[in-house]
């Protein structure tokens, strides 16, 4: 067993306080998701001012992402299109959406988009 897959599973012993069979997805983070974070740390940098708040934002995101190696199907797919087509999943972090698919064994980070955008709108322009 992995280092990873032990400590994601001591994890779950804490939360249940039993030994639970757990699937552990990898994670992976597309390029888009990947300039979006970067755009959301820029802009709060550059246009905010703020990189104290910028570097604890792309923690909290990235800290979200993370939590999604276990029971990603916990979120429904989204039932807008071109989204539910794609089998996209909406988790919410703070003001952000990160939309991200099930594939297998992996769950792949799509996109990471401000919620109060037109996130159907944006995901069509693709």
């Amino acid at each position: 067993m992995k280092m990873e897959e032990h400590a994601r599973q001591k994890r779950c012993l804490q939360s249940t306080g039993r030994v639970v069979n757990v699937k552990v997805y990898d994670i992976e983070v597309t390029k888009k998701a990947d300039e979006d974070m970067d755009g959301i740390y820029s802009h709060i940098v550059d246009v905010l001012l703020e990189p104290t708040t910028a570097a604890k934002q792309y923690d909290r995101i990235a800290d979200a992402i993370l939590t999604l190696d276990i029971m990603p199907e916990r979120i429904k797919i989204m039932d807008s299109e071109p989204a539910r087509s794609e089998g996209l999943r909406p988790l919410l972090v703070d003001n952000y959406t990160v939309l991200y698919k099930i594939e297998s064994d992996t769950v792949f980070i799509s996109r990471v988009l401000y919620s109060a955008s037109d996130i159907s709108a944006r995901l069509a322009e693709n």
